[in-house]
């Protein structure tokens, strides 16, 4: 097991002492530094840089390589599951991910296999391993899957959606086999992370980011429900090392209550919670992840230094605080004000 030379955002999960506030960041290997859309070019497809393992371990560094980040975060997408499952993804410009075979009847989840981490997705597992080598200890990696909700939504759905009208239709008209499907997919989520984790990921997180589309009654049945067993099937220590896990439902403000008590060592914020208050609610359950509004980075830097400052005031003395946007950067950002707000979480924290 490599020793961690930089291990403040493990500690911050697990609610540890800090010296200063870690911060990483969602899509922080992405389309807003043009040396990604270098790579993606030369890949000559998103789904040809997903499953390069060299390349997606090129892009997972090269904001390690400008930015004082605390974590590195795998190259990859949510949907590779239902990909895996024979579903067939691919992407069109302008309109994001598409299946060629979306979810239509009964016999479709019926013959739905759960896929092999080390067969069907071992390009992630491969991109894992070499991240982890090229990391050599400097921070940690963090795993991720879309959770199972999420992941049906565009199963069915066929794509990104708007009203989500037909996963909601067969919720509301027919439970039993949307619960089929998810069952298989939260099945599917727990030994891919487990692989991701056997492989080399320090941290793992479950996306749920169509979660808060949900009723309170419907998100507690429909999507927390698998994250805890999801989260009850995770191996999260290895080698004697603990793998923090944390849970983000993008949307899911009114329910930190019931989501801190789903098992998860932190839970991610979405910008419209506001953090003191999330602390408050939770207590010392768990860690909280978050949550500057991504577009504030098209912020003077005054202002985005400034929108640093509240939030970490608003959390408070204490560890247990991973700095991070509440959703993930968008394309256009200037990478300079990425580095204010990083520079800027690390400075006003040692304070």
């Amino acid at each position: 097991m490599t020793t961690l030379k930089n291990d403040t955002f493990i500690k911050a999960l697990l609610r540890q002492p800090t010296d200063y506030t870690p911060v990483w960041m969602m899509r922080q290997a992405g389309r807003y530094l043009p040396e990604y859309r270098q790579v993606r070019e030369q890949a000559g497809s998103f789904m040809a840089l997903c499953t390069n393992p060299e390349l997606a371990c090129e892009v997972t560094l090269q904001p390690l390589r400008r930015f004082d980040f605390d974590a590195a975060i795998l190259f990859s997408d949510i949907l590779t599951i239902p990909d895996a499952m024979g579903l067939g993804l691919y992407f069109t410009e302008g309109e994001g991910p598409r299946f060629n075979n979306p979810i239509r009847t009964p016999a479709d989840i019926e013959k739905l296999p759960i896929p092999d981490p080390e067969i069907e997705l071992h390009y992630v597992m491969d991109a894992v391993r070499l991240i982890r080598k090229n990391l050599d200890g400097s921070v940690p990696l963090i795993g991720f899957s879309g959770s199972p909700w999420t992941l049906a939504t565009y199963m069915i759905e066929g794509g990104s959606s708007k009203n989500f009208a037909k996963i909601k239709s067969m919720m509301f008209n027919d439970p039993a086999l949307l619960h089929k499907l998810l069952d298989k997919l939260a099945q599917s989520v727990a030994a891919y992370l487990n692989a991701q984790i056997a492989a080399g990921a320090q941290t793992v997180m479950l996306f749920d980011t169509w979660g808060g589309v949900l009723s309170g009654e419907n998100y507690r049945e429909f999507s927390l429900y698998y994250a805890q067993q999801i989260r009850s099937l995770l191996k999260t220590e290895i080698d004697g090392q603990r793998i923090p896990t944390i849970l983000f439902t993008k949307g899911g403000g009114l329910w930190l209550e019931e989501m801190a008590k789903a098992g998860y060592d932190a839970l991610g914020l979405d910008w419209q919670t506001d953090i003191g208050k999330a602390r408050a609610r939770v207590g010392d359950k768990v860690a909280l992840q978050g949550n500057l509004d991504p577009l504030s980075l098209y912020a003077k830097p005054e202002i985005i230094a400034g929108k640093v400052k509240s939030i970490l005031q608003k959390y408070g003395d204490g560890s247990g605080h991973v700095f991070n946007l509440g959703h993930g950067i968008l394309p256009d950002i200037n990478p300079d004000n990425v580095k204010v707000m990083v520079d800027a979480v690390h400075e006003f924290s040692r304070r």
